[in-house]
């Protein structure tokens, strides 16, 4: 039987641009191992101050609009106190209150239980630095 709590890291390459990189099928390729068609919990941290995790559509947009929106309200230029890096980059830092570094998701019969149109996302607006590590958990229920 598989264990009840299993961890796994993935390295993510998210290049010098901002990214909105989706991390479900990786998520779900962990769950068939993991999970072995139980119930339970998948947590996704992301262990950096300047990257969060999102739960939102991919593919038709919503990723770009996402961008464009922390653009807006965290615009990269010198207003930050933060200052080393990139121009802007104080930002970055700030990014994890509004985007958090982690999320919880239900897993029913080793499924990862999302919505139709519902995806698991890196969110990466640092430039300076382009690779990731993403830590999935999965915590069997009783």
């Amino acid at each position: 039987m598989p264990d009840a709590f299993t961890t796994r890291v993935l390295n993510v390459a998210s290049g010098p641009s901002e990214r909105v990189v989706d991390l479900t099928r990786d998520c779900e390729a962990f769950l068939r191992e993991a999970a072995a068609g139980r119930d339970g919990l998948l947590n996704i941290f992301v262990p950096h101050a300047t990257a969060g995790v999102a739960i939102i559509e991919t593919g038709a947009g919503s990723d770009d609009d996402l961008l464009a929106a922390l653009h807006t309200l965290l615009p990269a230029d010198d207003r930050w106190q933060h200052r080393h890096g990139s121009p802007g980059h104080g930002r970055d830092h700030v990014l994890p209150a509004f985007v958090a570094p982690h999320a919880t998701l239900p897993v029913l019969e080793g499924r990862l239980e999302l919505g139709t149109w519902q995806s698991v996302c890196l969110v990466d607006t640092n430039r300076d630095n382009a690779e990731r590590k993403v830590r999935i958990t999965f915590l069997a229920g009783a």
